[in-house]
């Protein structure tokens, strides 16, 4: 299948979401290729608190999450302040999905303060034209992020991962804060493959409102 754009307009602002593993970011980027758009990224790099996190999740699970809280919103900031009106961006995250982790990770005493945060942060933070949730079995999870190779991550237990899994599950299964499209993730090449990446970009173009399903297995 040849992907042909000619004379059809890609959402502006894309936000694409799912848990750890899942390939937001390679799907982020490869779309920013397509569309010759800019990228919205997390560095999760950047964190100083992760590593920590992931060797002891309870003791710096606050730190963790401030902190990724702090990076996605200057970065909205950023874009904001660098096309106010018009955004043409592509992110790996969205941040209304950021309290997801928190009420995984954090004690209620905890999560009250992030909340407290979170409010007065986000505020302000635009609507994407379109989120793409990405969806994964926790096998199909554990076995990309083996493979991805990231020391710290390693240790993730398959019980966390499928409390993951559950949370954003709930959440989308309510969302409605911008036109939604659900992908099973799970037998999509993303990162080489280009058969379902060109059918699942042939179809996100006629995405202008509501909710919708991309399963490539029904392209044969």
């Amino acid at each position: 299948m040849k992907l042909d754009l000619k004379g059809r307009q890609p959402p502006r602002y894309i936000a694409v979401e799912g848990p750890i593993g899942v390939g937001k970011t390679t799907l982020a980027k490869r779309l920013a290729t397509t569309f010759n758009y800019q990228t919205l990224l997390e560095d999760a790099g950047d964190n100083p608190f992760l590593e920590k996190f992931y060797r002891n999740r309870k003791q710096a699970a606050l730190a963790t999450q401030l902190f990724f809280l702090f990076q996605r919103t200057e970065k909205i900031q950023q874009m904001r302040q660098a096309d106010i009106f018009e955004p043409v961006q592509v992110a790996d995250f969205l941040i209304d999905k950021d309290p997801l982790f928190a009420r995984v990770n954090l004690e209620q005493d905890e999560f009250q303060l992030y909340e407290r945060v979170y409010q007065q942060m986000t505020i302000d933070a635009p609507r994407p034209d379109l989120v793409i949730y990405l969806q994964a079995s926790t096998d199909v999870l554990l076995s990309r992020i083996e493979q991805r190779g990231m020391d710290y991550e390693q240790g993730l237990e398959r019980a966390y991962l499928e409390r993951l899994n559950e949370v954003y599950s709930e959440f989308f299964l309510y969302y409605d804060g911008a036109p939604l499209l659900i992908v099973n993730a799970s037998e999509i090449d993303l990162a080489h493959g280009d058969r379902d990446y060109h059918h699942l970009v042939d179809y996100l173009l006629d995405i202008r409102s509501g909710r919708h399903y991309f399963n490539p297995t029904f392209f044969g």
